[in-house]
């Protein structure tokens, strides 16, 4: 499995600030509309609800909000990188700007654990990360996250 399989370049976007994590989640339910053709209520819901389980925010400023959905055939995601930083309710109690959004088919299996475990071990890259933060074209950050030498290894 690879990232360039899950991500498409029009699902990595650049914000500059979000005054929460629902409207983080409702930019997240416009893009898997625009890009993936889900519906974007039902994108937020599943975000919403998958949340209330736990927090997703993982540490370092990386957060890996996912969902099942109905309408999918494949692991899709989007990829945010926030300008400023946006309190998650974070492992580390750290705030968030880097978000990975997975989304998955309602019947999924392990393709969707193998998705989730490819993604967040990109993320735990430091390097990586140092590079996400360091640019701003969706473009380059497509590059970064999609030539990841992690993207590799699943």
């Amino acid at each position: 499995m690879e990232l360039s399989r899950i991500l498409k370049p029009e699902a990595v976007r650049v914000f500059g600030m979000l005054s929460s994590k629902k409207r983080l989640f409702q930019d997240l339910g416009e893009i898997a509309a625009s890009c993936y053709g889900l519906r974007a209520s039902d994108v937020v819901d599943a975000l919403q609800e998958r949340e209330s389980l736990g927090p997703t925010g993982v540490g370092h400023g990386v957060a890996l909000p996912h969902a099942r959905l109905e309408g999918l055939d494949h692991v899709v995601g989007a990829f945010l990188r926030l300008e400023k930083p946006l309190d998650f309710d974070a492992v580390d109690r750290q705030p968030v700007d880097l978000v990975f959004a997975l989304f998955a088919p309602k019947d999924s299996g392990v393709d969707h654990l193998k998705a989730l475990a490819l993604v967040s071990r990109t993320l735990r890259d430091a390097t990586i990360c140092g590079k996400l933060r360091a640019n701003s074209e969706p473009d380059t950050l497509f590059t970064v996250l999609t030539e990841a030498p992690s993207s590799q290894a699943a």
